[in-house]
């Protein structure tokens, strides 16, 4: 198999990753055979998957804006994959002349990419780090330099938590985190779900299906289960809700239903 000149060494490219099978929903262009055909399988075991993570940027891009509006302007967004067209730190920076963004992933094609595209960035940097290590994130000298932990941070764990199970800790992580954040720091998080459309549990099993093949895990949680993760937070008006239904900017009458598989919610720290 030919490496692409900008695929980093030392990764092997007959394994897909959650990152690349996302930029390949996405119509990005950093992604192996093995990540399209394992995003192919997905695509066919839940069709629409690409509406979904249209859906979930979408809603990122709102609390984005909604956590500059509310004052916090420093972004930790950890599994932040790679980069595309209307990324955290390109809403960020563009609203904000005091914005700060960090990413964090532990897939070496981000990291890669994420530092070519933020080079002249003094502002957005990248962390080749695991959310499973939330001490060595936080205490990262990257971290140190960038952000000013003495003020708020929105932390973003955007279709992230439902690559961990239960048995990974993910509500344990997530309250590390939130204890090394200051008061007023707000938790930003969309999740997989089925349970709010008719058929779409049986979907999720296939789809669950296609990412252990790969390696990968998918847990679909509800949405009780969800605002679990936000236990220590106050969560902000709408609270726990479908995708599309987090402060929307437009009408969603005319949205695909499939979007609403998946929940949104941002909280905040007291």
């Amino acid at each position: 198999m030919e490496r692409p000149a900008w695929a980093p060494h030392g990764i092997d490219l007959s394994v897909p990753s959650v990152s690349r099978m996302y930029d390949y929903y996405l119509g990005g262009s950093h992604n192996f055979e093995a990540d399209r055909v394992a995003a192919r399988a997905a695509m066919e075991a839940f069709p629409g998957l690409p509406k979904i993570m249209q859906a979930n940027r979408a809603f990122m891009r709102r609390a984005v804006r909604f956590a500059i509006s509310e004052g916090v302007t420093q972004f930790l967004d950890i599994g932040s994959g790679i980069p595309t067209f209307g990324n955290v730190h390109e809403i960020a920076l563009a609203t904000s002349d005091e914005a700060r963004v960090l990413y964090v992933d532990n897939d070496p094609v981000a990291v890669a990419h994420s530092r070519a595209v933020l080079a002249d960035e003094e502002r957005a940097d990248v962390l080749a780090a695991d959310f499973r290590d939330p001490l060595g994130i936080v205490g990262s000298e990257t971290a140190r330099r960038l952000l000013d932990l003495d003020r708020p941070v929105a932390l973003l764990l955007v279709a992230v938590l439902h690559f961990f199970d239960d048995e990974a800790k993910p509500h344990e992580h997530v309250a590390t985190l939130r204890d090394l954040l200051p008061p007023g720091s707000l938790l930003v998080v969309s999740h997989a779900a089925t349970e709010s459309l008719p058929g779409t549990r049986e979907r999720g099993n296939r789809l669950g299906e296609v990412y252990r093949r790969g390696g990968a895990t998918l847990v679909m949680r509800t949405r009780g289960e969800v605002a679990a993760f936000f236990e220590g937070f106050e969560l902000v008006e709408p609270g726990v809700v479908p995708l599309p239904d987090w402060r929307p900017e437009a009408s969603v009458e005319d949205e695909d239903p499939v979007v609403y598989a998946g929940y949104a919610g941002v909280g905040r720290r007291a």
